[in-house]
């Protein structure tokens, strides 16, 4: 098997503001697995709330380059485990396991669905990202957009206008990124408006969501709160949904696993992404059948995608029939 990687610059159609700051771009790195004659892709992108340096990144792989080259073809679930050894960042991982995956496939000439026996495929909608901005203008976005849900970024609660939001009669979500108050948050779970939200994603900076109470009327979602399935157990009693990110988790193979605990526990589950081109945002569609929720915009939100596979448009999701994750590079 043979590795390769590329860095990449994913550019944004427009200025992304979230509380965290404002991008234009974000810089990524394009991952091959290579073996008799079939390639598989992954993907891992730089974000700095994350701690993501590329460079780390690139320096880790040329110091495992000749363990993975190495390694026999497996099946994924084993060569995940192999991985896991290696003591890698999970940015990094998840690209390592994504590639496989997409690899094993093209190997097997058989799709994601079909390695893991997924006969029915009922895909939930994507979410298009609204990002910070006064409401009037995000509410003109929404109304101007064939997308059907949406989730608003925030920079702390604008509490007399957000739920004009909901008047737009789109499906709406909120994503504050860590920038609620306890007040805020306990102004929305007092208040029966916040049902029509779909969720009220990560309200409070890490650890700090002893407010939140799940059996109020926000539907409230762990995404940084959440990285992995051990935070599951303590997070019950305050969150009802969280939101799983390959990249986060590291991988393919640990969200089915996560997956399948959350679902047990009640929670609702949303695949979710990064900036990401199509080489990601395929890797997230293979999961989102297990989904209650996805958020799977990354790639139209970009202006330069390299690569083709399954894709979202309008916010339906199209799966690829071609073997692996279905990707292949265009530039």
């Amino acid at each position: 098997m043979e590795l390769t990687w590329k860095r990449t610059k994913l550019i944004l159609k427009e200025t992304f503001s979230i509380s965290y700051g404002n991008y234009d771009f974000r810089d990524a790195l394009l991952i091959s697995l290579s073996y008799q004659g079939k390639t598989g892709y992954g993907e891992c992108v730089a974000i700095n709330y994350y701690g993501i340096d590329l460079n780390e990144l690139i320096s880790k792989l040329k110091k495992i380059q000749g363990t993975i080259e190495n390694q026999q073809i497996i099946h994924p679930k084993d060569f995940y485990r192999f991985l896991v050894g290696l003591n890698l960042h999970s940015f990094l991982t998840s690209a390592l396991d994504c590639a496989y995956w997409d690899l094993f496939g093209k190997l097997e000439g058989k799709t994601f669905s079909e390695l893991n026996g997924f006969e029915e495929l009922k895909l939930p909608e994507s979410s298009y990202t609204i990002s910070i901005a006064p409401i009037d203008k995000q509410i003109e976005k929404i109304k101007d957009s064939d997308w059907n849900h949406f989730k608003v970024k925030c920079n702390g609660l604008d509490h007399e206008n957000v739920f004009k939001l909901l008047e737009t009669g789109k499906k709406i979500a909120l994503d504050s990124n860590t920038s609620f108050s306890d007040a805020d948050c306990d102004f929305l779970q007092k208040n029966e408006w916040s049902k029509r939200f779909l969720y009220i994603e990560q309200p409070r900076p890490i650890g700090q969501y002893q407010i939140l109470d799940k059996n109020k009327n926000a539907v409230w979602m762990a995404d940084e709160d959440c990285q992995n399935g051990s935070y599951l157990e303590k997070l019950l009693p305050h969150y009802s949904a969280i939101n799983i990110k390959l990249m986060k988790c590291g991988g393919i193979t640990p969200a089915l696993e996560l997956i399948g605990e959350a679902k047990n526990l009640g929670y609702q589950v949303m695949i979710g992404c990064m900036t990401e081109s199509s080489v990601g945002i395929s890797a997230g569609i293979a999961v989102a059948s297990l989904c209650d929720f996805a958020d799977l915009d990354g790639a139209n939100l970009i202006s330069n995608d390299f690569a083709i596979g399954s894709f979202v448009e309008n916010g339906k999701i199209f799966v690829s029939q071609e073997p692996g994750l279905g990707i292949e590079l265009i530039s």
